[in-house]
């Protein structure tokens, strides 16, 4: 891509250390969506909240549960304001971190929620209140960028775009209902546009590594939202930032052994999926499934020759050679061992087994993405 990125690239350098911070709750974000603003009532309950059209895909293992009985989602005919929320709490697994709030079904979140993405810049991209998945748009976290006076020259003058930290960001958000209440996960995606070569007239987008921090950051702004004190999202986060040091989970015979019992298991994997790039299209708790494919497409509208995420290191080894199946769809197996671990699998749509090169690729990268 030619154009005058070579100013938003120098103007990032430099501006990422002045920018961090390790108190929480007080990393400087400014977000705005490349996209544009949807005209209707941010606060709309989507249709898709009074008829649900997925079966049999939230079951608790040991009990019967359908999506018409309780889906992620369920019914709703208006948004819910939540006030004064205190039964709300931050849990942490390796770098990955999550909300459970307590005695809240997802449909009484989902409308705060997507405000929640609203206000702070983003520009949603997709929803599926049946699967409880949200999905915003890549925006630009502004905050990164000094206010001098160039910057408000360009601004004036309509050119406020070429002033750019060159780096972009995107969430997935989703709900999974509990017998306690809803589990909120919010996973980052990164980009950042770097110069394709020597010459540095050409520039391209690449993926960069997931920020925990800031999914935890967004998290704790959420705990706010949700009616929490600020004292309090900001103990909770703490918290969670002294992790215990966790062992390897090891692949054994072309499985990941997580050493974790089933529900911690599939809460993990749900958001290590994310991470790394596959949109999980359906689910079967009761069987231990996740129903998945790569994101593709998604970016194609930025100038990035064939899309962002088409050379995403999910799909290549180490050595940088492609590793891409045949088969675009996937099932993510996990199986309780019945020690306290589950095992991971991934399997083609039918449940059969998939290349070696390509299990081993893959299961390397979610044993990452575990840690």
């Amino acid at each position: 891509m030619k154009r005058s990125a070579s100013v938003a690239i120098l103007v990032a350098t430099g501006l990422m250390a002045a920018c961090s911070s390790t108190e929480p709750l007080s990393k400087p974000l400014d977000y705005k969506s490349d996209a544009p603003k949807p005209t209707a009532n941010s606060l709309e309950v989507p249709p898709d909240l009074t008829a649900p059209q997925i079966q049999n895909k939230y079951n608790l293992p040991g009990g019967v549960t359908t999506a018409s009985a309780d889906p992620v989602v369920a019914s709703a005919t208006s948004p819910v304001a939540i006030n004064q929320l205190d039964n709300v709490r931050m849990e942490r697994a390796g770098t990955q971190r999550w909300l459970l709030v307590g005695n809240k079904k997802a449909a009484e979140l989902w409308p705060v929620l997507k405000a929640f993405w609203q206000e702070n810049g983003f520009v949603i991209k997709s929803e599926d209140p049946s699967l409880g998945i949200m999905e915003t748009d890549w925006a630009e976290n502004r905050a990164k960028l000094p206010n001098d006076g160039l910057r408000k020259l360009l601004e004036t003058v309509g050119l406020g775009s070429v002033y750019s930290t060159g780096e972009r960001d995107k969430f997935r958000i989703r709900l999974e209902n509990t017998p306690q209440g809803t589990e909120v996960y919010f996973s980052q995606r990164g980009m950042e546009e770097v110069y394709a070569d020597s010459s540095k007239t050409n520039t391209v987008w690449q993926p960069r590594p997931t920020d925990p921090n800031l999914e935890a950051e967004l998290l704790g702004r959420f705990m706010v939202r949700l009616g929490l004190t600020e004292e309090k999202a900001k103990e909770q986060v703490k918290q969670t930032l002294a992790a215990p040091a966790k062992p390897q989970d090891p692949i054994v015979d072309g499985q990941l052994q997580l050493s974790d019992g089933f529900d911690r298991a599939w809460r993990r994997v749900g958001l290590a999926l994310d991470r790394v790039g596959l949109v999980v299209t359906d689910r079967d708790r009761s069987q231990g499934l996740y129903y998945v494919k790569p994101a593709k497409g998604e970016t194609d509208s930025k100038d990035s020759g064939g899309g962002f995420w088409s050379g995403l290191a999910f799909w290549k080894s180490d050595d940088g050679k492609a590793v891409k199946p045949t088969e675009p769809e996937y099932r993510i197996k996990l199986q309780e061992q019945g020690n306290g671990t589950t095992a991971l699998q991934i399997q083609d749509k039918q449940g059969k087994p998939l290349a070696d090169d390509f299990v081993k690729t893959a299961l390397g990268k979610l044993q990452t993405e575990l840690q």
